[in-house]
Protein backbone atom coordinates (compact mmCIF):
# COMPACT_ATOMS: atom_id res chain seq x y z
CA UNK A 1 0.00 0.00 0.00
CA UNK A 2 1.41 3.34 -0.79
CA UNK A 3 1.24 5.90 1.73
CA UNK A 4 0.82 8.49 -0.66
CA UNK A 5 -0.94 7.20 -3.39
CA UNK A 6 -3.39 5.32 -1.06
CA UNK A 7 -4.16 7.57 2.19
CA UNK A 8 -3.17 11.02 0.87
CA UNK A 9 -5.54 10.73 -2.34
CA UNK A 10 -8.39 9.03 -0.65
CA UNK A 11 -8.74 11.25 2.08
CA UNK A 12 -8.33 14.29 -0.38
CA UNK A 13 -11.09 12.50 -2.95
CA UNK A 14 -13.53 12.86 0.62
CA UNK A 15 -12.97 9.53 1.80
CA UNK A 16 -12.24 8.52 5.53
CA UNK A 17 -9.43 5.94 6.19
CA UNK A 18 -8.35 3.15 8.96
CA UNK A 19 -4.57 2.84 9.17
CA UNK A 20 -1.80 1.83 12.29
CA UNK A 21 -0.17 4.89 12.80
CA UNK A 22 4.01 3.50 12.58
CA UNK A 23 6.68 4.94 14.98
CA UNK A 24 6.44 6.61 18.61
CA UNK A 25 6.48 10.31 18.25
CA UNK A 26 2.42 9.69 19.76
CA UNK A 27 2.84 7.47 22.65
CA UNK A 28 1.78 6.75 24.70
CA UNK A 29 -2.01 8.04 23.43
CA UNK A 30 -1.51 6.24 20.46
CA UNK A 31 1.06 2.88 20.55
CA UNK A 32 2.93 1.62 17.58
CA UNK A 33 1.73 -1.65 16.62
CA UNK A 34 -1.34 -1.77 19.05
CA UNK A 35 -3.75 1.12 18.04
CA UNK A 36 -5.65 2.08 14.60
CA UNK A 37 -7.31 5.32 13.54
CA UNK A 38 -9.81 6.94 11.75
CA UNK A 39 -9.03 9.80 10.13
CA UNK A 40 -11.64 11.87 8.05
CA UNK A 41 -10.64 14.28 5.56
CA UNK A 42 -10.53 17.92 6.84
CA UNK A 43 -12.58 19.36 4.39
CA UNK A 44 -14.29 22.99 5.94
CA UNK A 45 -13.07 22.22 9.88
CA UNK A 46 -10.64 24.82 11.69
CA UNK A 47 -7.97 23.00 13.76
CA UNK A 48 -8.06 23.35 16.90
CA UNK A 49 -5.83 23.27 20.12
CA UNK A 50 -5.67 19.28 20.71
CA UNK A 51 -6.92 17.98 17.53
CA UNK A 52 -4.19 15.08 15.84
CA UNK A 53 -4.26 16.10 12.39
CA UNK A 54 -2.66 14.47 9.43
CA UNK A 55 0.02 16.70 7.35
CA UNK A 56 2.78 16.37 4.99
CA UNK A 57 5.86 17.73 5.70
CA UNK A 58 7.49 20.12 3.40
CA UNK A 59 9.95 18.91 0.55
CA UNK A 60 12.55 21.22 2.33
CA UNK A 61 12.20 20.26 6.24
CA UNK A 62 14.78 19.85 7.69
CA UNK A 63 14.33 16.62 9.23
CA UNK A 64 12.02 13.62 7.55
CA UNK A 65 10.75 16.38 4.36
CA UNK A 66 7.91 15.61 2.47
CA UNK A 67 6.93 12.90 5.18
CA UNK A 68 3.13 12.00 6.21
CA UNK A 69 2.96 12.94 9.76
CA UNK A 70 0.37 12.59 12.92
CA UNK A 71 0.86 14.60 15.35
CA UNK A 72 -1.31 17.08 18.02
CA UNK A 73 -2.51 20.73 17.18
CA UNK A 74 -0.25 22.60 20.16
CA UNK A 75 -1.51 25.57 18.50
CA UNK A 76 -3.02 27.37 15.97
CA UNK A 77 -1.78 31.50 15.17
CA UNK A 78 -1.97 34.04 12.47
CA UNK A 79 1.39 32.78 10.69
CA UNK A 80 0.29 28.95 10.90
CA UNK A 81 -0.50 26.01 12.75
CA UNK A 82 1.85 24.47 15.32
CA UNK A 83 1.83 20.70 16.08
CA UNK A 84 3.77 18.40 18.53
CA UNK A 85 3.71 14.81 19.10
CA UNK A 86 2.82 13.44 22.35
CA UNK A 87 5.78 11.63 22.59
CA UNK A 88 7.77 14.80 21.67
CA UNK A 89 9.17 18.54 23.58
CA UNK A 90 9.60 20.19 20.66
CA UNK A 91 7.09 21.83 18.26
CA UNK A 92 7.00 21.89 14.67
CA UNK A 93 5.07 25.31 12.74
CA UNK A 94 4.16 27.13 11.51
CA UNK A 95 2.57 24.66 8.94
CA UNK A 96 0.35 26.05 6.17
CA UNK A 97 -3.22 25.30 6.30
CA UNK A 98 -2.70 23.34 2.32
CA UNK A 99 -0.37 21.03 4.13
CA UNK A 100 -3.43 19.40 6.53
CA UNK A 101 -4.31 16.24 4.89
CA UNK A 102 -7.57 14.70 7.54
CA UNK A 103 -8.03 14.97 10.99
CA UNK A 104 -8.08 11.84 13.90
CA UNK A 105 -12.22 10.69 14.46
CA UNK A 106 -11.35 8.10 16.34
CA UNK A 107 -9.04 5.51 18.18
CA UNK A 108 -8.93 1.70 18.26
CA UNK A 109 -7.54 0.31 20.97
CA UNK A 110 -7.96 -3.29 21.14
CA UNK A 111 -10.92 -3.44 19.20
CA UNK A 112 -12.25 -0.95 21.43
CA UNK A 113 -13.44 2.61 19.15
CA UNK A 114 -12.69 6.00 21.40
CA UNK A 115 -14.28 8.85 19.75
CA UNK A 116 -11.92 12.15 19.80
CA UNK A 117 -15.26 13.21 21.51
CA UNK A 118 -15.04 11.29 24.53
CA UNK A 119 -15.08 13.42 27.72
CA UNK A 120 -12.33 10.87 29.33
CA UNK A 121 -10.13 10.90 26.67
CA UNK A 122 -10.16 14.65 25.66
CA UNK A 123 -9.55 15.41 29.38
CA UNK A 124 -6.12 13.05 29.53
CA UNK A 125 -5.25 14.57 25.85
CA UNK A 126 -5.44 18.23 26.73
CA UNK A 127 -3.93 17.13 30.23
CA UNK A 128 -0.76 15.51 28.44
CA UNK A 129 -0.83 18.53 26.32
CA UNK A 130 -0.31 21.04 28.94
CA UNK A 131 2.04 18.91 30.61
CA UNK A 132 4.33 19.02 27.81
CA UNK A 133 7.34 21.30 29.17
CA UNK A 134 7.56 18.64 32.01
CA UNK A 135 6.61 14.95 30.39
CA UNK A 136 9.91 14.08 30.89
CA UNK A 137 9.32 13.95 34.78
CA UNK A 138 6.46 11.24 34.42
CA UNK A 139 8.02 9.14 31.09
CA UNK A 140 12.04 9.20 32.79
CA UNK A 141 12.96 10.64 28.94
CA UNK A 142 14.63 13.67 28.15
CA UNK A 143 13.23 13.32 24.04
CA UNK A 144 13.39 16.50 21.50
Amino acid sequence: MSEKTDIEQLLRSGTPVGFKPQGNSMHPTIVNGRDSVIIEPLGNRKLKRGDVALFRRSKDAPKYGGMLVLHRVHSVKKDGIYMVGDNEKEIEGPLADEQFIGIMTELIRKGKHISEKNLFYRFLTRSWLFVRPFRFIFTGKNRK
